[in-house]
Parts: C-alpha cells; sequence; structure tokens
C-alpha cells in the first residue's frame, strides 16, 4: 500500500475558538483560515457528519479506524472531505462564502486531526455560539511548558486516493434529478431503514421522492439506504436535498449517486458507491485516463495554469491552453488520478486541491494498468484489424475493438461496468503506439 504520512503538531481542541492542526499545505504547518464561521451549530454538525463517515465501514462493520478528513481552503470556501473505512461513501462539507467571517490566509489541502475530545466539543456548539476557526496553529512550538512536542502520524491510504479520482470522474457524469424541501426531506428519511443494504431506486413524485425496486428513466439509485446515516442530523439546519446521478433507463444496473443537504452558507453531501459492497477504489473509471500519453502531457500543461479559484473553467482552461474543452477534460480527469481536482455536482464545476501524490505513484496503485504495461512489455500484444490476441499467462484472450470486449473472466462478471479489464487496456495502449521500449522509457525517466 502507498501511503503519505501527515504529522501534526499537537491535537485539534475547542477552548474560546475551534483550532484544527494541519500536517502541512505550501509552508511548513501553514494556518490556511482563521476566522469565525457564521452557521456555527451546522458547521459543527457537518464536520462531525464528514468525521462520522471517515470513522465507519457500512459493509461488514469492523471497529471505528482513526482516519482523518482531508481540508482543502479555496479562495473564498473551505472544502471537508472524508471516505468511509469501506471506501465506498465519499463525504464532503463546503463551507462556502457566505458561512465565512474571517481571512483565508493560504491556499492549499491537508489533513486535519477531528480527535475524540474535538468530537465530543463540537456537540456542543449551539446554533447561535460563537465559534472561530483556526486552520493551523499561529507558531512553530516543538517545545512548551507542558512538555515536548507530541508529533502524530496518520497515513493517507492509497485507498482514499484511488477513491477520490474515482469519485471525481463519476460526478463529473452527474446531472440534478431532483430537489425537494426539508420538511419532504425529513419524512423522505424517516421512512428509510437504518441499516438497509438493497438498492433501490428514486423518482420524483410531486414534492417529494418514491422508492422502486427497478431502474426507470429519470430515477436515482439509492445503493444502501444506510449509508445515508450521516446525513440525518444535519436536516434540522438544511433548506432542502438535492439529488445528483447519471442518466438511467430500465434494465440498468446499479449507479453511484449523490444525496446533498444545503443551506445558504453550507453544503453537505454523501456520494454513494454503486453497491454497498463496492469501494470507490475499485470502480476503473479513471484507467483509461492514466494509460492516455496524450492526455498525461496535457495535464502537465493544466497543471500550470490550474489557480485556486472556487471552480475551474474548463473553457478558460481550453483559451489559456490552446486545447479543445474535451482535451482539457480529459485533462482534469488525469489530474483527479493524482488527487489534484475534485468536482462539485452542486455547481458542476472542477475545484483544485493538492494531495502528497504523484501521478507515478497513483499509476502504481493500479494493479490493472500496471498489468496492462506488464504484457506490453512481455510482448504478449497481437494487435489485429477488429480482434486483438493477448496471451496472459497460459491462456490467450481475444479483444473486440467495436465493442471494446473481451473473453476473459472479468469482462465476463462485470461488462464493462467497473472499467477495462487489463487485456482491454493493453490493446488500447498498444493502438496508441505504447512499446516495451516506450515503458522502458518512461519508467527510467521516473
Amino acid at each position: 500500500m502507498v501511503t503519505a504520512a501527515y504529522s501534526y503538531l499537537g491535537s485539534s481542541t475547542l477552548d474560546d475558538g475551534l483550532t484544527l492542526q494541519t500536517s502541512g499545505g505550501p509552508a511548513a504547518h501553514p494556518r490556511f483560515f482563521t476566522g469565525f464561521l457564521t452557521s456555527p451549530g451546522a458547521a459543527a454538525t457537518g464536520l462531525l457528519a464528514v468525521a462520522e463517515v471517515a470513522r465507519t465501514r457500512y459493509f461488514r462493520p469492523l471497529p471505528p479506524a482513526s482516519l482523518d478528513p482531508v481540508v482543502t481552503a479555496g479562495s473564498d470556501r473551505l472544502r471537508f472531505e472524508s471516505f468511509s473505512g469501506c471506501c465506498g461513501v465519499y463525504a464532503r462539507l463546503d463551507v462556502l462564502p457566505g458561512g465565512l467571517d474571517g481571512e483565508i490566509l493560504a491556499h492549499g489541502t491537508t489533513n486535519v486531526d477531528v480527535n475524540l475530545p474535538l468530537q465530543r466539543a463540537l456537540t456542543r456548539v449551539g446554533r447561535s455560539d460563537p465559534m472561530h476557526v483556526a486552520v493551523g496553529p499561529d507558531d512553530l512550538t516543538v517545545t512548551t511548558f507542558d512538555g515536548p512536542l507530541v508529533e502524530k502520524k496518520v497515513p493517507l491510504p492509497s485507498r482514499w486516493l484511488r477513491g477520490f479520482a474515482e469519485a471525481q470522474v463519476l460526478t463529473s457524469r452527474f446531472d440534478a434529478r431532483a430537489a425537494i424541501g426539508v420538511a419532504e426531506a425529513r419524512a423522505l428519511f424517516q421512512r428509510l431503514p437504518a441499516t438497509d443494504k438493497s438498492v433501490l431506486w428514486a423518482v420524483p413524485a410531486g414534492r417529494s421522492l418514491r422508492f422502486t425496486s427497478r431502474p426507470t428513466p429519470g430515477a436515482v439509485c439509492l445503493p444502501g439506504a444506510g449509508r445515508l446515516s450521516a446525513l440525518k442530523p444535519f436536516l434540522r439546519y438544511a433548506t432542502g436535498l438535492r439529488v445528483f446521478g447519471p442518466a438511467v433507463s430500465a434494465g440498468s444496473a446499479p449507479v453511484a449517486s449523490t444525496w446533498e443537504l444545503s443551506m445558504p452558507t453550507l453544503r453537505l453531501s454523501v456520494t454513494l458507491s454503486p453497491e454497498p459492497s463496492r469501494g470507490f477504489s475499485g470502480e476503473g473509471a479513471v484507467l483509461e485516463a492514466l494509460a492516455s500519453d496524450e492526455v498525461a502531457d496535457d495535464a502537465d500543461l493544466i497543471s500550470a495554469l490550474l489557480s485556486w479559484d472556487p471552480a475551474i473553467d474548463v473553457d478558460a482552461l481550453a483559451g489559456a491552453s490552446g486545447l479543445a474543452a474535451g482535451r482539457v477534460r480529459d485533462a482534469l480527469t488525469q489530474l483527479g488520478t493524482a488527487g489534484r481536482v475534485g468536482y462539485d455536482v452542486a455547481e458542476a464545476g472542477y475545484f483544485h486541491r493538492t494531495l502528497p501524490y504523484t501521478a507515478a505513484a497513483v499509476e502504481r496503485m493500479n494493479p490493472r494498468l500496471a498489468g496492462a504495461r506488464a504484457l506490453i512489455s512481455a510482448g504478449a500484444v497481437t494487435l489485429g484489424a477488429e480482434v486483438s490476441v493477448v496471451v496472459s499467462g497460459d491462456e490467450t484472450y481475444h479483444v473486440r475493438h467495436e465493442s471494446q470486449s473481451c473473453t476473459c473472466p472479468w469482462w465476463a462478471k462485470h461488462r464493462g461496468g467497473r472499467g477495462p479489464c487489463k487485456h482491454v487496456l493493453a490493446v488500447r495502449m498498444a493502438h496508441a503506439g505504447e512499446t516495451a521500449a516506450t515503458i522502458e522509457k518512461a519508467e527510467a525517466a521516473a
């Protein structure tokens, strides 16, 4: 497993104000933001929800994990993100410009320490209690009168990074499917079973939603209603519920969806993987972008042009880079695989973040991509006009170009629903000109 170790100067605290310890950014242990939150009770509840998702395994529950949310400071907002222990639920709290009464001092991304004492303190924050937030300490005190510096190291698992990448690709294909008022949302949540792991479909019905067991056009998938539990405490502050998902038709397989509670100053959302037993880290939606040399070059160019604006303007990047808008989107997908870019379904746009990973490290986290490169390096791919042949171990598989299908067991099981198999990837890469020599050269350069 590839990990990045985060270290903290101490524990996060809630005394006269909330101080969230950071572990890095553009400067050593910086303060990203200092000021008051204008909706303190709601913000505390939302942060607790993100922390709850981080320590929960919704599929095959185990003891709580000690994983801390990621916080990103943009030009005018804060975003707190986490994945569940099973990597099947992605949670995010967006503190919007109206929710901040203070100054963003620096832009960047880090892990924050939401420890048990802080969680208990946040539960005591009332709707109108003053709440001051400083993301990071004011100074670097190695030793204090109370004792030596305590450094806490927290690994960010590779599954989280892969989850960020997959969630970004999947949600970029979402559209808003339904919006209901908070009264209807409360009634809806009361009807949902607390631990249900079945796949339901939500269909707009008047001012609310009704649930069916089969997909229909316009429906939104609800895979595992119990995984929405972290949203419930926020209902007392929200003004409405919006639901996002991809287009579906009768007979569609389960798909991911986003459920968002919002108010003028905050948005709290959870994105659910297509099935409770499936984590985002294994969806394979990013593999095609990773396999393209052209996209990698485009991503380097777009990376240099990224700013910390609240939303990334694809058309502006296209104009600045000279690339077509489609190539810019592909480049953003590539950057998402290294945690550099996320996607906000509420604003239908990308946003900038930075995580301590390189694209090369991300490639090592994707076994299918590594397997495809190994097949090319071994000379196991024979390209054909309509069907290519891939020898893998003692087996020979056939990849049809038009349908992008394969005769391997992976394809037979998933039918392309979890990304391409390594044989299809290898054929695509070989068609694009990748050879054993180009792979060796790239590995030597890395």
